[in-house]
């Protein structure tokens, strides 16, 4: 009998995602709701299992991690493309990478829930309401306000349309992007990232972290944003300086921080930017709904059991 281990079941919910008696009684799965940061308790954990479930980049897997694992045979990832695995080591110690598909959806949703719960001061004022306390704050609108998007794919289209629709007017910028593009979503094309930055009371990130995007908001680009402005950011910690932004924030140079997503991850408890009363802090929860578990896991089981029949697996795209 084969073992698969499922990694970072935060909230206990991998079990009833998916139909896991279509792999037994080959596959005998244990499912683990801890994070282990540490190597070396890592390979203590799994080096006794030939298949492994892993979400998105919580747990990494790089070549030093693959090269201690060697009954692994099978590394199934939500999504169809993930950068923390080294995927040339895996490949070269025959581990077969499979994934799954995606919805883009829920995190434009998870954005605007982001942006409102800042301009509202709905964190404080919900906290007030339970502590007794009525109308503390004074919010602002978001209808004539400009809304600038860095990236425009697939993400970034739907938050542009939400923002339209609430009556913005929204600016677009990346290394990349076309006035096209613009134009199909009735999106200005600002001409610099700087005039972006300048522009907007309100910057929202949609790209994919890349060596050139790692760092591309620092200390710099906050100096040209609005006092008042607010950064929102949803898709990886790491194309943010997050030492720039607290420094930032516990300035006031800009008016707030809506955040998803951290350096390190899960954050740790006592981490500065817990302290800051001008930010609203989610816990990645941008792809963590249930039709994005059903996805994964259930395509992930879908993965497993074709690769114990010597069928096709959806491999990674990396």
């Amino acid at each position: 009998m084969k073992r698969c281990a499922v990694l970072d079941d935060f909230q206990g919910v991998a079990a009833g995602m998916a139909d896991w008696g279509l792999i037994a009684p080959e596959v005998a799965v244990e499912f683990f709701r801890d994070h282990l940061a540490d190597e070396a308790a890592l390979v203590s954990r799994l080096k006794d299992f030939e298949i492994v479930v892993i979400m998105r980049e919580r747990t990494p897997f790089p070549r030093t991690l693959l090269e201690k694992l060697p009954k692994l045979e099978l590394l199934c990832t939500s999504g169809m493309r993930n950068l923390s695995i080294d995927a040339e080591a895996a490949r070269a110690r025959g581990v077969v990478l499979a994934g799954t598909p995606s919805l883009g959806y829920p995190t434009p949703e998870l954005t605007w829930g982001l942006i409102i719960a800042l301009l509202r001061h709905l964190p404080r004022e919900e906290r007030n309401m339970r502590e007794g306390r009525w109308q503390e704050t004074v919010g602002t609108c978001l209808r004539g306000r400009t809304l600038g998007i860095l990236g425009l794919g697939r993400l970034g289209g739907d938050v542009a349309q939400v923002g339209k629709a609430f009556g913005m007017t929204v600016i677009a910028w990346s290394q990349n992007l076309t006035r096209e593009r613009c134009a199909e979503l009735g999106v200005a094309l600002a001409g610099a990232k700087d005039e972006l930055l300048a522009r907007a009371d309100i910057v929202t990130i949609h790209l994919v972290l890349s060596p050139r995007t790692r760092g591309l908001i620092g200390t710099r680009e906050f100096g040209l944003m609005k006092r008042d402005a607010v950064l929102v950011n949803t898709s990886r910690g790491p194309i943010v300086d997050e030492a720039a932004l607290i420094a930032a924030l516990e300035s006031r140079r800009i008016g707030g921080a809506g955040l998803d997503v951290y350096d390190v991850e899960p954050l740790p408890a006592g981490h500065r930017l817990r302290r800051l009363d001008n930010v609203v802090l989610t816990p990645h929860l941008g792809y963590v709904v249930a039709e994005n578990y059903r996805a994964f896991y259930g395509v992930s089981v879908e993965n497993i059991r074709n690769w114990l029949d010597g069928k096709p697996v959806r491999e990674v795209r990396n």
